[in-house]
């Protein structure tokens, strides 16, 4: 029997990689896989290609606040897997309503088309940002979400509301909260991969405030393994922190790129902290790793390792990108 699947933002970063991952040689038998993406300046198709030609791809290009579109589409298929978000928070310091329409009106438009054609599984993808900062200790998933920033109220608010669709409708809903990405095919405006293209170029590497604010890292892979286990596993209304397990502060990242790029410390720029920063995340990921067998498989040196030699050796993908985002 053949699963068919919704990927709302499959041309983005990780959702690119469930993509692959679902159609690639490892992935699960009798799956075909259907992207909706309104190519914004983070998607891009090129993040597809080596699925591109598979019998079991179709690609549509689209906004999930298209309500006539949506409501073609989600019949269509079994589940949704949803990625599609406005993402940066800088650009949501900057300018709020875009992340407040995608992300949560966009998200509505998705459930209300689910409930109507009677969907059997929708896996929401969000994130560690929800509940704050932490001071000490790892939030589990029954902590109160506190977010700080327009980018992560707007998550917040969508997640709960998927939430809600559970608990009034019982649509079979399963939401993902992770902690900060990395690994090849990143857009080149997050910490990771925009220092990592900086300093190949041999440009200067802008450090918010003193560094010191901490993230827990979650390659790619491992994501996609646990959203992977909540898609297939998981408990209908329960939500899943999916983490990494490894916490630095963004001063020790910077010191590992700087290293793994042949540079010193002189192309560290230090700049005004930005508004609303969080100065820690970290995850407890008991109830997926008790529940569900997740356990993160990546070690992080060695990750970050490969990944900075696939942007070394993929710029062809992303100084097109740097051209594109550059101040003109």
């Amino acid at each position: 029997m053949t699963t068919k699947i919704l990927v709302t933002g499959g041309a983005g970063f990780i959702g690119s990689h469930h993509v692959r991952t679902l159609l690639g040689p490892e992935g699960p038998d009798g799956v075909t896989v259907t992207v909706l993406d309104a190519l914004t300046y983070a998607g891009n198709t090129a993040n597809l290609a080596p699925v591109r030609d598979h019998p079991g791809f179709r690609f549509v290009h689209g906004d999930i606040r298209d309500s006539a579109l949506v409501d073609r589409l989600v019949p269509e298929h079994d589940q949704i897997v949803h990625f599609a978000a406005e993402s940066h928070v800088d650009r949501s310091i900057l300018s709020a309503t875009e992340f407040v329409t995608t992300n949560v009106l966009g998200t509505q438009t998705l459930l209300d088309a689910a409930l109507r054609s009677g969907l059997e599984t929708f896996v929401h993808i969000s994130t560690d940002e929800v509940y704050g900062s932490a001071a000490e200790g790892s939030w589990p998933e029954t902590d109160p979400l506190r977010p700080n920033s327009p980018y992560a109220a707007s998550k917040a608010a969508a997640e709960l509301l998927a939430i809600a669709c559970h608990r009034t409708h019982g649509l079979d809903v399963r939401v993902t909260r992770c902690s900060n990405n990395f690994g090849p095919f990143h857009y080149p405006e997050k910490l990771i991969p925009l220092f990592i293209t900086n300093l190949l170029d041999g440009r200067p590497v802008p450090l918010y405030g003193d560094g010191l604010h901490i993230r827990d890292w979650l390659h790619v892979d491992d994501h996609v393994q646990g959203i992977e286990l909540v898609r297939t596993k998981g408990i209908p209304g329960s939500v899943y922190n999916i983490g990494g397990g490894t916490e630095l502060t963004n001063k020790d990242l910077t010191g590992r790129l700087l290293a793994a790029c042949g540079a010193g410390w002189e192309h560290v720029e230090y700049v005004e902290d930005r508004k609303g920063h969080d100065r820690r995340y970290s995850v407890d990921c008991t109830r997926i790793r008790d529940e569900l067998g997740y356990v993160p498989r990546a070690d992080f040196d060695g990750a970050l390792a490969e990944t900075v030699a696939w942007y070394r050796a993929n710029r062809a993908w992303w100084e097109p990108l740097k051209k594109r985002s550059a101040p003109s």
